[in-house]
């Protein structure tokens, strides 16, 4: 049996940019052993499949394998499956979806500039607040230094569906300078629910950005992670990061990769125990094919 799939390009300014991903939009009859091979042919970072649609009212149920194993939730995958329902399935103009992932059911939102469509929201389940964690084990791992460690906001683990490591830094260097240690970050990791990190500092590489981050695992670096950085978002307004119990900032990450991307990042207090978080970005189009 053949498979049809579009691959497009997520958080991407341009075309070949952004975190690449592949969707299988008809993919009810494909079992999950094979889900996983196929992610793996693919080698993106995630591959989604699309299992059953309820055209009626807008749900669609999802599932997101990486190239080791499924995932409960990731962000690009959220925006670019949710692109391919409204470009390529419904063929029309749409406010809003839902994807019915393993993690919850999760509201994406389409924004029009004269009918075009501009950017995806996907809005994330509210934020868990974790552990939180000293800088000279984190500092470690990352083969920085304490001082190089922003002292003035804590390290936390976050999660808003997969929970991670939020480390702010100083310094763009410092960003710039991470080597990761895998040996060390799987050794004070064992313990955790968080398992990978992100960094990120106030200090851009461009104009018009407001925070640079980056996103490495044991396995590769992350070109742009909507997950993680809709747990950054939440701890900006939970810490107060930029002043304000709220924030709308650009976000890029990607660049040591050869992958720029921006995410565009909103988020707010609601009440003490409760923050809105809603990650948002540019999708792109770039192939489309069918597995033999």
């Amino acid at each position: 049996m053949s498979h049809k799939f579009y691959i497009v390009d997520v958080f991407a300014e341009e075309k070949l940019q952004g975190n690449q991903l592949a969707v299988y939009p008809d993919a009810g009859m494909i079992h999950a052993d094979l889900m996983q091979k196929i992610a793996l042919e693919m080698n993106f970072s995630e591959t989604t499949f699309i299992t059953k649609k309820d055209i009626e009212n807008l749900v669609f149920k999802v599932r997101i394998f990486t190239k080791e194993s499924e995932l409960p939730f990731a962000g690009h995958p959220t925006l670019g499956t949710a692109y391919v329902i409204k470009s390529m399935i419904l063929k029309e103009n749409i406010e809003l979806l839902t994807l019915d992932m393993k993690a919850g059911m999760i509201p994406v939102a389409f924004t029009y500039t004269d009918d075009e469509l501009d950017t995806v929201w996907m809005k994330q389940l509210n934020p868990v607040f974790g552990e939180t964690h000293e800088p000279q084990h984190v500092a470690d791992f990352l083969g920085l230094t304490v001082d190089d460690i922003d002292s003035r906001f804590p390290i936390q683990e976050v999660s808003t569906g997969v929970p991670f490591f939020i480390i702010p830094l100083r310094t763009k260097a410092a960003v710039v300078n991470i080597r990761l240690d895998v040996e060390k970050l799987e050794k004070f990791n064992k313990n955790t629910k968080a398992k990978w990190p992100l960094v990120f500092c106030p200090y851009t590489d461009k104009p018009g950005n407001d925070l640079k981050v980056r996103m490495i695992t044991p396995f590769m670096e992350d070109p742009a992670t909507g997950s993680a950085n809709g747990c950054l978002a939440a701890y900006l307004v939970r810490h107060r990061y930029f002043n304000e119990s709220w924030i709308d900032v650009r976000v890029e990450q990607g660049a040591e990769v050869n992958r720029p991307s921006v995410l565009y990042l909103k988020a707010k207090e609601i009440s003490p125990t409760e923050i809105e978080v809603n990650v948002g970005g540019i999708v792109a189009l770039v192939a489309k094919g069918e597995l033999i």
